[in-house]
């Protein structure tokens, strides 16, 4: 029966533009909703969706469909993990498909369809390689920030403000959080694998913040438009290039501009840069996953010596009286002690009251545990140190923090993550896995002569030794938590060793990277890259179209023998099966005294399947394509219902 005008096919073209809404939603989960391109994208995926429910034309139906291509490529732009790739890819395929319903009309066969949807994409591939590595690079999109989380219950991961007073039960997060790589080499000892991401040094006698923690582009008083233009030691492209990267970091999405990284190394990408306070923070959007390398750095970091402010004192008196008072006792003990100078007996009295303060930890019979009663909000730290005497990392370097600075030493709170598992993948590069789980806090504090020194009060109550000892093992932030090594557990590594191989690929091709490639291809010429452009696009298009013309041809001529050899599968099935050099005509005559039910289709096959191999058709090749197709189907139903 003819279709009516204005229709959609009946068939697969019912259903297909919902399996690409379902692609595209799955491609977009754990999508950042508050970010500016996060929530343009959810919001064109619902609208999308609300307009194919109450599509009824075949206009409304083609104009989905588009809507569905550029959704996936919105999607592509924020989304560059390999299965939120493959998964948009997939919504593309399907996507071109249902668009091919409306247009191929009388073609209802599912893998018909889908063989044509992806002949488009092999022939599109070249120009999208040649746009992927020659069309300029735009730099990161600036997004808006996200939600942060409140409340007593809470769970491991980072936040900008560290208030363990509030938090009654901390659970564990077993998401991922980064991955790291070491080009050449290993991954550090387990006692060095401490990973910075934010510095909280403004403290109220009950919370520490992070100053501008989660805004992209925020340099505290430094020029935000030189650091735009470049960061410290990133090369002129023209000059000397860097040495090798020793990392590489893939950080997944979240609402921070700060990442992680070990607080050593120098930074190979435009849109990263290193602060005062020893954090690597990225320009561009603070919602999307992160790609970016670190090479080695001859000599110590800047921040480590970067002179404390008042802020690294700042001290609400009275806010917590006891701690106040312990830390005088150890102010008053330290300063009798170093040499006379005055540098030598400031950094004599700021090691003195680090040393005490670790022996009054490791003697009060602390104890670790994520489930902990609130702490009051009148001097909660009193409350923790001398009460309670129980807690989690946020807890204790928070406390000592706390101590050093009532003691006259400049301290802050530093949260990042602590250990990893180190996965060696079947395929792709070894790397790093750092979970929120890892998510771990500790304290630094200013040594005179020395900088900023790095202390984990966590490894006191624990019992284990001072960091910086060689022997000292790595304690996980949950304190030595299990780490799960099941069969799920092994497959999902080695699907994120891909990942990561996936992303240095897909995510480490940037303006950088396109500068290089356009330097080696035109040397002195490099103002002729426009005319290459045009050119490669040209040359691509022409042969993408060629290249789908004869895939269209090829694909036609299989489907004829496609056809036919579905039918005597199904004959066989029954018993039937051709003799030695029987024809077509002869086998269709010999089957239809066996099954006369089956004569009438069964000579229309026959005269269609000659028709298109040696005749010309009577109408359009492809009506007669779809009829041929249309009654295979029957046949083969037919024959299912009575094999014998």
């Amino acid at each position: 029966m003819p279709l009516k005008a204005g229709r959609v096919p009946v068939g697969t073209g019912g259903w297909l533009p919902w399996l690409a809404v379902g692609l595209l939603t799955a491609a977009a989960w754990g999508m950042a909703p508050f970010s500016l391109l996060g929530g343009l994208s959810l919001s064109l995926l619902l609208l999308t969706a609300l307009k194919l429910r109450e599509a009824k034309q075949r206009h409304e139906h083609r104009l989905v469909c588009l809507l569905q291509l550029v959704t996936a490529g919105m999607l592509g732009a924020q989304r560059g993990e390999l299965g939120s790739t493959l998964l948009q890819g997939l919504a593309v395929l399907v996507a071109l498909a249902g668009l091919l319903q409306l247009e191929l009309v009388g073609i209802t066969n599912l893998g018909t369809l889908l063989s044509r949807s992806g002949q488009l994409v092999l022939a599109a591939l070249p120009m999208a390689m040649v746009l992927f590595l020659l069309f300029p690079r735009m730099g990161p999109f600036t997004n808006l920030g996200g939600l942060g989380q409140f409340g007593a219950a809470a769970t491991t991961g980072l936040s900008a403000t560290l208030e363990p007073g509030t938090i009654a039960t901390l659970t564990q997060d077993r998401s991922p959080a980064a991955r790291v790589a070491f080009p050449g080499g290993g991954p550090p000892p387990a006692s060095q694998r401490l990973w910075r991401v934010l510095v909280h040094g403004q403290f109220d006698g009950q919370s520490w913040r992070s100053l501008n923690a989660g805004s992209a582009g925020a340099f505290g008083d430094r020029d935000p438009e030189a650091i735009r233009g470049g960061i410290d030691a990133d090369p002129n492209l023209g000059g000397p290039q860097p040495p090798g990267a020793t990392q590489v970091w893939l950080s997944e999405p979240n609402n921070f501009a700060e990442v992680p990284w070990s607080g050593e190394g120098l930074p190979l990408d435009r849109h990263l840069k290193r602060d005062g306070q020893g954090q690597l923070r990225y320009v561009g959007s603070v919602g999307m996953r992160k790609l970016y390398s670190l090479a080695a750095e001859p000599a110590a970091p800047a921040w480590r010596r970067q002179a404390p402010t008042a802020q690294d004192l700042q001290m609400t008196a009275g806010t917590n009286p006891r701690l106040e008072s312990l830390a005088a006792g150890w102010r008053r003990q330290a300063a009798g002690g170093g040499p006379n100078t005055a540098s030598g007996a400031n950094r004599a009295s700021g090691a003195k009251a680090v040393a005490l303060a670790e022996t009054w930890f490791r003697q009060q019979g602390f104890r670790y545990s994520l489930n902990n009663p609130l702490l009051p909000q009148t001097a909660p730290l009193d409350a923790l140190l001398f009460e309670r005497r129980q807690g989690f990392c946020g807890h204790y370097a928070s406390a000592l923090s706390a101590l050093m600075r009532a003691a006259g030493v400049p301290a802050r709170v530093v949260s990042g993550y602590r250990g990893g598992t180190w996965v060696v993948p079947l395929g792709g590069s070894a790397f790093l896995d750092l979970r929120q789980s890892d998510a771990h806090a500790w304290s630094e504090v200013w040594i005179e002569g020395e900088g900023w020194r790095s202390l984990d009060p966590t490894l006191w109550v624990l019992g284990g030794p001072t960091p910086g000892d060689p022997t000292s093992a790595s304690v996980p932030a949950t304190a030595a938590a299990a780490d799960p090594a099941g069969p799920l557990d092994w497959i999902a590594r080695q699907w994120w060793g891909l990942d990561l191989a996936w992303g240095q690929w897909w995510l480490g091709f940037d303006q950088r990277s396109q500068e290089l490639l356009l330097q080696r291809l035109l040397g002195p010429y490099r103002d002729w890259a426009g005319a290459l452009l045009l050119g490669a696009v040209a040359m691509t298009l022409t042969m993408g179209l060629a290249a789908y013309g004869w895939l269209r041809r090829r694909g036609e001529g299989d489907r004829l023998q496609q056809e036919l050899n579905q039918l005597l599968r199904s004959c066989a099935r029954s018993g039937l099966v051709p003799q030695p050099g029987e024809t077509v005509s002869q086998f269709g005559r010999r089957l239809r005294q066996a099954r006369p039910l089956l004569g009438p289709e069964l000579e229309d096959f026959v005269g269609l399947l000659q028709q298109l191999r040696y005749g010309r058709p009577e109408g359009s090749r492809r009506q007669v394509m779809a009829r041929l197709g249309r009654c295979g189907q029957s046949l083969r139903r037919q024959l299912r219902r009575s094999p014998s």
